[in-house]
């Protein structure tokens, strides 16, 4: 899965790295602890002009069926096997897909009863994209309209295993193209894999990462399990 990840990469620079019009007023602090239900930044492929665009959408795909925006809660990651069926993506999956931008993510591995929480990024330190859905839904009571988004996940590569069975889909920029719908698609479930794990790294994290409430460039630091003891009373179990 992939439930809470870093971006703290500027939003021009990842306009100009994805070659996406990003709006004047568009504002996006850097976060090293982005949470479901948050802002994040992805990009998308305008259908009539094709032009990308660099846009802030609601982590937690609302599809346009639904009733109320609840069910993001529990649309924050999508199944890559099963997406193409699933009938709250199924339909994004076809004409909504997207690129959520990141430079990093967090996993937890249970040991000795508790959650221990690790870093994964790629070894050069550049950002990437995750392969992701959005959609537009409106508001039955106040009649405004949302965009979200969920992140597709898929089985854990060899780096990533060590923490968790599961794994966010990051695309190379290779792919993009036929993600976003620019090019010929082909089979796209066929891309919806692991990345190679020796493009990655990963390291223990602060358990303070557990809860949304932290952030700060601390959280990505070396944490070693010897101060454990000196956090673990006053940080939740909430990963």
């Amino acid at each position: 899965m992939c439930g809470r990840y870093r971006l703290t990469t500027k939003a021009e620079d990842l306009a100009a790295r994805y070659r996406a019009r990003m709006a004047n007023d568009l504002e996006f602090p850097p976060s090293w602890n982005v949470a479901p239900g948050q802002d994040v930044l992805a990009v998308r492929l305008h259908p009539e002009t094709r032009e990308r665009s660099l846009d802030a959408l609601h982590w937690g795909l609302i599809p346009h069926w639904a009733k109320d925006k609840k069910i993001g809660h529990r649309t924050i990651n999508a199944r890559s096997e099963t997406v193409d069926k699933t009938p709250a993506f199924r339909q994004a999956f076809r004409k909504r897909r997207c690129l959520v931008c990141a430079d990093g993510f967090y996993e937890w591995r249970r040991e000795a009863g508790r959650k221990v929480p690790f870093c994964f990024q790629l070894k050069s330190g550049e950002p990437f994209a995750f392969a992701g859905l959005w959609e537009n839904w409106q508001d039955p009571q106040s009649g405004e309209w949302l965009r979200s988004c969920t992140i597709l996940t898929t089985e854990a590569n060899a780096v990533v295993k060590e923490a968790h069975h599961r794994m966010p889909v990051i695309l190379p920029e290779a792919h993009h193209a036929a993600w976003l719908g620019e090019a010929a698609a082909g089979d796209l479930k066929a891309i919806l894999c692991p990345l190679d794990a020796g493009l990655m790294e990963a390291w223990e994290v602060s358990p303070r990462v557990n809860s949304p409430r932290h952030n700060g460039p601390q959280l990505v630091e070396r944490y070693s399990g010897m101060q454990a003891s000196a956090q673990a009373a006053d940080v939740p179990d909430s990963a």
